[in-house]
């Protein structure tokens, strides 16, 4: 059975970084292979699209999500927690210098791939070229994705991690549809700016998963094992 909590954080997170997803992926949304003088093809090509990435994302999130529900059932919840979190502190500090160190051939070649089956179907004038660039463009490395996996890996369970990527992906659809018809009006300024919010949600979230497999305490933030335990043993009776 789907978690219901995860529902609103999964859309809220999709809502807020859509404005990123424009930054990132606005040009590809822009320039999908359908008439811009007809509204009704191009709102069609964009629903078609976008179903395309939502179903990508929750494919990703069943699998990162039956992940976490192995690490969880061997005791390791915590340590992972702790683990994501330093992780992406690692990525958002370490200097950009050091990011060609880091580029090996055997990690890029699949997502060279990716790019070039993606320009070839967008060569293709069909809808179905649209729903298969949707897939594509959801396997693409993204911050905003690899943070909303993050969190589809702690829901504990395959189902509950494909429900928080398909609402993470519904959160960010009213712009990324919306940017097929107005997209032309953002400007690479704008964009630049709304790519620059990332890190800060990176940042949050790293922290929170830090303080979360700690155990400090702290309602909501940083609960103890042991205040979790007593308060399903109450939910019981």
């Amino acid at each position: 059975m789907i978690n219901g909590e995860i529902i609103g954080p999964a859309f809220v997170l999709g809502l807020a970084g859509s404005m990123h997803c424009i930054g990132m992926c606005g040009p590809l949304a822009l320039s999908l292979p359908v008439s811009h003088k007809n509204d009704l093809v191009r709102l069609n090509g964009g629903l078609i699209y976008n179903a395309g990435r939502i179903l990508s994302y929750s494919l990703l999130g069943l699998a990162f999500g039956s992940i976490g529900q192995l690490i969880i059932s061997t005791g390791l919840q915590n340590k992972l927690s702790i683990t994501l979190g330093i992780i992406i502190l690692f990525f958002l500090f370490i200097p950009k210098k050091f990011y060609s160190y880091l580029k090996v051939n055997a990690v890029n070649t699949p997502f060279s791939i990716l790019r070039q089956s993606i320009g070839k179907l967008f060569q293709s004038k069909k809808f179905s070229s649209l729903f298969f660039i949707g897939i594509l463009n959801g396997l693409l490395p993204c911050g905003l994705v690899y943070l909303a996996l993050t969190s589809s890996v702690l829901t504990g369970t395959s189902i509950n991690g494909a429900a928080f990527m398909f609402f993470f992906g519904m959160g960010t659809f009213p712009l990324m549809l919306a940017t097929v018809f107005m997209g032309s009006y953002l400007n690479q300024r704008i964009r630049l700016r709304i790519t620059k919010a990332l890190p800060v949600f990176l940042f949050i979230m790293a922290v929170l998963l830090i303080f979360r497999g700690l155990e400090l305490g702290i309602p909501f933030i940083s609960p103890s094992s042991i205040h979790m335990h007593a308060q399903a043993a109450v939910s019981c009776q």
